[in-house]
């Protein structure tokens, strides 16, 4: 991870010790590379529920090693935080070189979100486009979405 610029700088929020934003490391970095886990920053007041969908997942089939295309979408009812973005973005970039089953790729994806935001609860919806035009969707879910 490079850490040209303080991560608070890009969020406006100033310089103060203790800012929310402290532990907030990529937002406002340069980075090019994937990440390991997702940031996470104090949920505001009034937020339900968070949806994130992406359609540019790749991964490697693990027994093929071919790629493998899929659309994402993570959906959680925060508890005491959210995730950042941008730390999702390149966490999901992760994948492009690794061998994974569409299902273990929600199950992880899910862990993270659990791991690190610590919802209330979490549910993440891999379809993997059609390889010998069979589309493959699977959930991975935790706690209750209520």
């Amino acid at each position: 991870m490079n850490d040209e610029m303080p991560a608070d700088s890009e969020a406006g929020s100033g310089s103060s010790a203790g800012s929310p934003t402290d532990s907030l490391t990529i937002l406002g970095s340069t980075v090019r590379q994937a990440v390991d886990h997702v940031e996470c920053f104090p949920k505001p007041a009034g937020c339900s529920r968070v949806r994130f969908s992406t359609e540019e997942v790749s991964s490697l089939c693990p027994v093929t090693g071919q790629p493998d295309l899929s659309s994402v979408v993570i959906e959680y009812v925060p508890a005491d935080r959210c995730v950042e973005s941008k730390s999702l973005k390149l966490f999901l970039w992760s994948f492009r070189d690794r061998s994974v089953f569409a299902e273990a790729l929600a199950a992880t994806i899910a862990e993270e979100i659990r791991h690190s935001a610590e919802p209330s609860w979490v549910r993440v919806t891999v379809t993997q486009r059609p390889r010998g035009g069979i589309e493959l969707q699977t959930v991975s879910e935790h706690g209750n979405p209520t």
